[in-house]
């Protein structure tokens, strides 16, 4: 009858349940267990399966560039993090209420870590999220005008609860990428959230658009409702070149 029971299981893929069903048949432990808690504890077991794979899949579909944390982050005096602003944000509450964050500061400071650790908590607390090196991602819908899949990338872009767009304004943009950036901030305007990482500072950023009507239109969006984050210290690669002789 187990063996059945057990095979019905996988069957169904109810792969918690089944491991958990089967590693207290094989340990014996069985008897341990009164019949509500031992169905309570296989339930428990096939909840835990799902909910983790949920946040494997919701990761994996993020596509983000390295793996980082909440709990890895330095936050000495020097860098000018506030420790309590971070872990309120960690707790994606600005989500909810389709608010950004705007993240700058030099080379190496820990910018894109502190963004895309902000991005794996809001997968954690499944919500839907999709990091972009901003310069590819831009290449890529110019890629995309050109053989008529352009708008359905930004259908894409527009259901994630959360977009990363990483190391904003290398690059002045031209015209194309000026009214694709438009569109994507117009798209998640009181729909969804944007966090943004930039080695130049907001205020910069005008002339990074350029053409001051589009500009305008950008940022106010795109400010409005938002958290900043200034990083200052030293750059986090040094130092970790440093200890290492």
């Amino acid at each position: 009858m187990n063996e059945s029971t057990v095979t019905k299981m996988k069957q169904m893929k109810l792969y918690g349940m089944f491991n958990a069903f089967k590693t207290a048949i094989e340990s014996g432990k069985t008897d341990h267990y009164t019949l509500d808690q031992f169905v309570s504890m296989i339930i428990d077991a096939e909840w835990d399966e799902r909910y983790n794979h949920r946040i494997e899949r919701s990761i994996t579909n993020a596509k983000f560039h390295y793996k980082s944390n909440i709990e890895s982050i330095n936050f000495d005096v020097s860098r000018n993090l506030d420790r309590k602003m971070v872990l309120r944000l960690a707790e994606c509450e600005f989500i909810e209420k389709n608010e950004n964050i705007l993240i700058t500061g030099s080379t190496g400071v820990g910018k894109s870590y502190l963004g895309t650790a902000l991005g794996y908590q809001a997968c954690i607390q499944g919500f839907k999220v999709s990091y972009f090196n901003t310069s590819k991602l831009f290449a890529r819908l110019k890629m995309a005008k050109a053989d008529g899949t352009y708008l359905r990338e930004l259908t894409k872009i527009q259901r994630q609860d959360v977009i990363i767009l990483d190391d904003f304004g290398l690059q002045a943009l031209d015209s194309h990428n000026r009214i694709t950036l438009l569109e994507i901030i117009e798209d998640r305007h009181n729909n969804g959230s944007i966090i943004v990482t930039s080695q130049i500072p907001v205020q910069g950023w005008y002339d990074i658009i350029g053409e001051k009507t589009i500009a305008d239109a950008i940022l106010d969006r795109l400010i409005h409702q938002s958290h900043r984050l200034e990083l200052h210290g030293e750059s986090m690669r040094k130092k970790r070149g440093i200890n290492k002789e």
